[in-house]
C-alpha cells in the first residue's frame, strides 16, 4: 500500500488511521534516509495511541518507553552494528513483548531480529513536505 503525504497535517491524518489498526505485540519497522519523517510519524502514530509524553528521537538512548492505549516502544538501531549488540543490551525482550507495540527505526542494522510478521513502513522524501509511505504486512484496505 502507498500513502502520499503533501504535508504534516497529512501525515498526521495518516498516522491517526494506522493507529486504529495496531494491535499489542505488533512491530512496526521504519525505514527512511536521515529527516523523511521516522521519528515524526511515530510521534503522530503515538499521539493517537493516547500518549502524553513528548516523543523524542532514541537516537542516543536507542529505545524510548511510552505508556498510553497500552506501553509504546520507540527504537532507534542506527548506533548499532549487529544484532548481538542489540541482545547484550536486552532490547529483544523489548521486542517480544506482547503487551506492547514496538517502533523500530533503523532496523535494517540488526535484520535478524525480525520475523516476517513485521509490519514494514518505508518513508521516502519527495520534496520539502512530501513524503511517500509504502506499507508493507497490512491489508491495502484497511487503512484507506
Amino acid at each position: 500500500m502507498e500513502f502520499l503525504s503533501l504535508s504534516l497535517s497529512d501525515t498526521e491524518k495518516f498516522a491517526q488511521k494506522f493507529a486504529k489498526i495496531l494491535k499489542q505485540g505488533d512491530v512496526v519497522l521504519l525505514s527512511g534516509d536521515l529527516g523523511a519523517g521516522k521519528t515524526t510519524f511515530v510521534k503522530y502514530v503515538a499521539k493517537a495511541l493516547g500518549v502524553d509524553s513528548v516523543i523524542t528521537s532514541p537516537t542516543f538512548t536507542i529505545m524510548n518507553e511510552y505508556e498510553g492505549k497500552f506501553p509504546v516502544y520507540h527504537f532507534d538501531m542506527y548506533r548499532l552494528q549487529n544484532a548481538d549488540e542489540a541482545e547484550e543490551l536486552g532490547l529483544a525482550d523489548f521486542l517480544k513483548d506482547k503487551n506492547a507495540v514496538c517502533f523500530v527505526e533503523w532496523a535494517e542494522n540488526v535484520p535478524q531480529l525480525f520475523d516476517d510478521n513485521c509490519i514494514k513502513i518505508f518513508i521516502s522524501h519527495q520534496s520539502e513536505n512530501n513524503r511517500k509511505f509504502v506499507v508493507e504486512g497490512l491489508d491495502e484496505n484497511i487503512i484507506l
